[in-house]
């Protein structure tokens, strides 16, 4: 038998570590959550009846909290007790802001300082631009996490105290921090209706819920930027500019075209104040929000349409929402425009983007949409629902956005693993998925021949 060269096996766990990169580490430390997450809500005293709850169910859950996702297998109100509905919270918050985030704080707690490998994973999770201002990036995430859940906790308190009672407290905490991380998850079915119907006609409830949402959508590095520019158009970045301008118009176009097409559909049954109050918040919340105020299986087919697109564009870059990101469509759409008019650089705002974000839009758009046709197919073949709901389903998992046709529950152990697959990648985001399965970190040097084909 031949002995084993010590050096080369020394080599080799080098080389492992040398390729673990940025995003394998990202992706393996949200795997691990979601793991220690399952373990915990299998347990008996995880739910409501004391019972041993399904491993595939307490999968679907943990990933969908982690991954700030929304889509449930059973309901958060009633299956879980007081001790799973925590666990669930803790792993909606963590993935909100990031798992580097909070392991930068508790590195920081321990040793007193945070290291420079450190600073690039907390760079590369929280999406900050640039080395320099990172742990700037880090305070702001906690401290505005901290104001804008615990305003949205005060508000919401004061309006479910007459309602809720004891349970009060408890509901406004949770549901603040869920809507915030753009989660979606509610407790509310053990008090008389699901997600936000109970209080679809409380505008203090309905825009409180949206706020929290759209802050929690338009990402740390737009609120840095709005305070270091005083609010100020000429000194913001040009993400912010991107940002804000694709924010409102799908805000509020979304809500024109709600209104329009499901005054005499799933909005019927409502009043006119109602109406419009319906059409922004379902336009709001199919921005990975997942929370709703209309039974999304009574939708017209245009209104699924329109909610399949703008849950697929989803929110902002680091942000705690999903989908492609607002600024990837901004992009797309203006590389279109200007190579259909035969103009090879992209500027939007007097600025020329960098022709390697230009291809990078371009891919993450092909990866989502592949990968939402793939989840379809296979879904449909295994289920006997409509591709209406499938696909829903589908790219409401891949944009993390938590809204259902009420198929979720019903499916095959396969399909929800397929859900779970989806929302994980949804999370990472495309390129990243695919960065942490195949990303080397050698590169080469090797040039090959240039040659043209037809296209169009």
């Amino acid at each position: 038998m031949t002995q084993k060269n010590p050096k080369k096996i020394k080599d080799y766990f080098l080389n492992f570590k040398f390729r673990m990169t940025n995003t394998r580490i990202i992706a393996l430390g949200f795997a691990i959550i979601i793991l220690t997450g399952t373990l915990l809500l299998c347990l008996p005293f995880a739910s409501a009846n004391f019972e041993w709850t399904n491993p595939i169910d307490s999968l679907f859950t943990a990933t969908t909290a982690t991954c700030v996702t929304g889509l449930v297998t059973v309901d958060t109100g009633v299956h879980w007790s007081m001790f799973g509905q925590i666990v669930i919270l803790v792993m909606v918050q963590i993935g909100g802001i990031g798992f580097m985030t909070l392991f930068t704080l508790l590195s920081f707690l321990v040793k007193g300082k945070v290291s420079l490998h450190e600073r690039r994973l907390l760079m590369q999770s929280a999406g900050a631009m640039h080395m320099g201002g990172v742990m700037g990036t880090f305070r702001q995430i906690l401290l505005g996490t901290l104001v804008m859940e615990g305003l949205g906790a005060f508000i919401l308190y004061r309006r479910f105290l007459p309602v809720l009672g004891e349970k009060a407290l408890w509901y406004a905490i949770f549901h603040s921090i869920s809507m915030f991380c753009n989660a979606g998850l509610d407790l509310f079915t053990p008090v008389g209706g699901a997600s936000l119907t109970t209080f679809a006609d409380d505008p203090v409830v309905m825009f409180t819920v949206m706020f929290l949402v759209v802050m929690g959508g338009l990402g740390f590095l737009v609120w840095n930027d709005l305070l270091k520019s005083l609010f100020r158009w000429r000194k913001m970045q040009l993400h912010t500019k991107l940002v804000l301008c694709i924010t409102g118009v799908l805000l509020l176009g979304g809500a024109v075209l709600f209104y329009f097409t499901e005054r005499n559909a799933s909005m019927a049954h409502l009043s006119e104040s109602q109406r419009m109050m319906a059409s922004l918040f379902q336009s709001v919340t199919t921005r990975t929000a997942g929370a709703y105020t209309v039974d999304q299986s009574t939708l017209s087919d245009s209104g699924s349409l329109i909610s399949m697109v703008l849950m697929f564009i989803g929110g902002s870059p680091g942000s705690t929402a999903g989908g492609v990101k607002t600024t990837t469509v901004a992009i797309f759409l203006f590389s279109a425009i200007r190579l259909a008019r035969n103009q090879e650089t992209v500027v939007a705002f007097k600025r020329r983007i960098d022709d390697r974000i230009v291809r990078q839009a371009g891919s993450v758009v092909c990866v989502y949409l592949g990968v939402i046709l793939l989840g379809t197919t296979l879904i449909c073949a295994l289920e006997p629902a409509g591709m209406r709901e499938v696909m829903y389903d589908v790219v409401s998992a891949i944009a993390t956005v938590g809204l259902s046709m009420n198929l979720t529950p019903t499916l095959c152990w396969m399909s929800k693993l397929i859900l779970i697959i989806l929302m994980f990648a949804g999370r990472l985001g495309g390129l990243s998925i695919f960065m942490a399965i195949g990303e080397r970190n050698e590169t080469t040097l090797l040039e090959r021949p240039v040659e043209k084909i037809l296209i169009g």
